[in-house]
């Protein structure tokens, strides 16, 4: 691959297009830290001599409540670089499968390629997984990573990433191995872009700057806190207002609401040698759990909207009364309305003044955000005192419209988005149209177009495309399709030609209308998953409704130690291997039969668990005849960015086995299977009191639970009955007669 780039550059300068390299833009030097830096999953890697170690599958590491829940043999314990926090690591009889983050906060581009370099070495020579992930809802790219057993800088690459935000997980898996880890790098293949212009929203050179607005010219504020509020009792909630101040501090427990919580006010201005700051004085975070992490909380706010593919630029000074990492968040136009988890990336105060900066380009699920969010609580739990100076907020200036980008995928030729051909309005059509391709010229022939509201920059450009709800024979100029808003959407040609493209951008359809070129590819048909999917899904308990009626039950039902039951004890997902936008019609097809009827019902998630909105296909009915499954949905706002379908396995109460084969998950008009024709990979189960645990092996399998399923009796009035019953009952779905 790294062949394959080098190639690339050179004709590329040879050509006279764009310059391209490979560029660093993150290093990680564990001798710089003392502890494991990272969120943990269950897995704590060791510091020796500035060295992260990894020492296998042999080990395990528990929280003081995981110890307090079973009978471990402790040999010893770990503590943390970034919350200070304690495990404690247990020795295992058997090896147990483990991963943990080795880099976070990559700063990476749409679609990008990313080389990796590590200075690693293990007891043994092994080979584990390494991969590149930007979002807990999408499926990673993973690299298979050789490692010796002497210190050497390996390498290795990644291509197509989805997300602007990256980390690096390594994944041993059940090696008992140990693997030694001393740095990461990480370098972006660079094109050369157009120079960049910043706009000023926020500024400290004591100029302010005027936006346009659908209402009227508002004035923005400086961010060097010299200026104190003109209205310091404007409101967070306050959307006629709230944008008007540009800092929002929140201390535990000041400002109290009517819930028993506390809001968010205009950051506090103190003053020292002269020179004014934003401060929040943080007061110890008690609020149990993970919550804690936003009892104390900083805003800079922004004076509008951002939407997907604007690119956005934060400086500002900073320090605290402590060394603390914080984290941030994309917040709406409300501060502490929630967005999504990632922003700016995480903050490293120290007790001295620092400079900040870093750029991101808003992805799908970060469009909308207003504010920066600071999680001054998110590492340690102290009463610390945060100081803000000299706040700036810059978005990149891009040309705004409608653009498309063409490339033939078999020719060579490639996308070029600064030069991507502007839509001009057509009154005739009451659309907008652009031509890729030129009549009598095959060399120019397209075979794939992305179509942007930004041009100006690449990242830019491909957070910002839209999506059409199927695919287009290039035959019709009636057949228009409805497109929403997604990243990096890519649209696929059925032949490579010249096209005329139409957007109506009032009614979000789109036309397209080969002008010539080749004649259309055939569609592949797409076949069901054989795998055959069983799940022993096992008795629950009363839920509390049921359990209203019924005497007897355990003085602890419905505490955490013995729960009521949940329709969701015993689940089924179907994956798909991309994740699903808002107005995507897709089929859900399968075969399916139980050991006793049950109703079923389903649900949107993202990852497996991840729940999303309670509609999905609707309510699936199995009985003891098996039946042929077949329902196609359109993805609701609610359920943006999707990626499963759960199916809720205990409706019922009692334990019965559920069969799932033949599957299919498809678009509606059969231009993309979303799951693989073969292997259970996308196949995940879970049974009462145990794990997410993926579908193993490929072709035909059987997912069997340790645990055997009850042999449950029925009266033929429906009622359970005991095993001392007489007469004529029902049992595993057929007609008994017990004497």
């Amino acid at each position: 691959m790294k062949k394959l780039f080098t190639l690339v550059a050179l004709l590329t300068c040879f050509m006279g297009a764009k310059a391209a390299d490979w560029v660093e833009v993150y290093k990680i030097d564990y001798s710089t830290y003392n502890g494991f830096p990272f969120y943990v999953m269950g897995y704590v890697p060791e510091w020796f001599d500035g060295v992260m170690t990894d020492f296998g599958a042999m080990y395990g590491y528990k929280t003081d409540d995981e110890m307090a829940e079973g009978d471990y043999n402790e040999v010893g314990t770990v503590t943390t670089n970034n919350a200070g926090a304690t495990y404690h690591k247990i020795e295992l009889t058997e090896p147990g499968w483990h991963q943990y983050f080795a880099a976070d906060g990559i700063k990476t581009q749409l679609d990008g390629s990313y080389q990796v370099k590590a200075m690693v070495k293990a007891s043994e020579p092994v080979t584990i997984n390494v991969n590149m992930g930007w979002s807990w809802n999408e499926d990673p790219k993973s690299a298979s990573v050789s490692i010796g057993t002497e210190w050497e800088e390996i390498e290795w690459e990644y291509n197509g990433i989805g997300g602007t935000s990256c980390n690096l997980v390594a994944q041993p898996g059940t090696s008992t191995a140990t693997i030694e880890w001393k740095y990461i790098i990480v370098y972006e293949y660079q094109k050369e872009q157009r120079p960049i212009t910043w706009q000023q929203w926020l500024t400290s050179d004591g100029q302010p700057v005027v936006i346009e607005t659908t209402n009227k010219d508002i004035p923005t504020w400086m961010g060097n806190a010299e200026t104190p509020w003109a209205d310091p009792n404007v409101k967070f909630d306050d959307q006629s207002q709230n944008y008007l101040i540009c800092a929002w501090g929140k201390e535990r427990e000041v400002n109290m609401n009517d819930d028993g919580g506390w809001d968010p006010f205009p950051a506090t201005i103190e003053e020292e040698g002269g020179n004014h700051y934003f401060v929040v004085h943080g007061k110890a975070a008690t609020t149990e759990g993970d919550a804690a992490a936003w009892d104390n909380q900083f805003w800079i706010q922004s004076p509008q909207e951002w939407k997907s593919g604007t690119t956005i630029r934060v400086k500002f000074r900073y320090k605290a009364s402590k060394n603390v990492t914080v984290a941030t968040q994309c917040h709406k136009q409300n501060p502490s309305d929630y967005l999504i988890w990632y922003a700016i990336g995480d903050v490293n105060f120290t007790t001295e003044w620092q400079d900040f900066e870093n750029t991101l380009t808003l992805a799908g699920d970060q469009a909308g955000t207003w504010s920066v969010a600071f999680q001054l609580n998110q590492n340690d739990k102290d009463a610390i005192d945060f100081y803000f100076d000299d706040l700036s907020w810059e978005t990149m200036v891009l040309d705004e419209g409608l653009f498309v980008a063409s490339s033939n995928t078999t020719t060579g030729i490639e996308y070029d988005f600064d030069n991507a051909t502007e839509f001009v309005y057509d009154d005739d059509l009451a659309a907008y149209v652009a031509t890729v391709g030129t009549m009598g010229k095959q060399d120019t022939w397209v075979n794939e177009v992305m179509i942007s509201t930004i041009r100006g920059n690449d990242g830019a450009f491909k957070s910002a495309t839209l999506k059409p709800s199927g695919s287009f024979t290039g035959d019709d100029e009636d057949e228009w399709l409805n497109y929403t808003e997604a990243s990096l959407a890519k649209i696929k040609l059925p032949a490579a030609g010249v096209w005329k493209i139409s957007v109506d951008t009032d009614n979000k359809q789109m036309n397209f209308l080969k002008l010539e070129g080749e004649a259309n590819h055939e569609i592949k048909p797409i076949v069901p998953n054989p795998t055959e999917v069983v799940i022993n899904a096992l008795e629950r308990e009363y839920t509390e409704a049921e359990g209203a009626d019924v005497e007897g039950l355990p003085e602890n039902i419905g505490t955490d130690e013995h729960p009521w039951g949940q329709p969701w004890d015993n689940q089924f997902w179907i994956m798909a291997n991309r994740t699903l936008s808002t107005g995507e019609e897709v089929t859900v097809e399968f075969d399916y039969v139980a050991t006793i009827d049950a109703k079923v019902s389903t649900q949107c998630h993202a990852a497996p668990g991840a729940y999303l909105h309670w509609a999905a296909i609707g309510d699936v009915n199995f009985t003891t005849e098996e039946q042929h499954f077949s329902n196609t949905f359109t993805v609701a706002s609610e359920a943006n960015n999707m990626q499963s379908i759960a199916f809720n396995l205990s409706e019922i109460k009692d334990a019965n086995t559920y069969t799932f084969k033949n599957i299919v998950m498809k678009l509606a008009d059969d231009t993309e299977s979303l799951i693989p024709e073969t292997g259970g990979t996308n196949f995940y189960i879970k049974v009462r009191g145990s794990d997410i645990l993926p579908q193993e092996g490929s072709g035909i399998n059987s997912v069997v639970t340790n645990t055997k399923v009850p042999t449950v009796t029925y009266n033929l009035a429906g009622q359970r009955v005991s095993k001392g019953y007489k007469g004529v009952v029902i049992r595993n779905g057929s007609k008994v007669v017990l004497k």
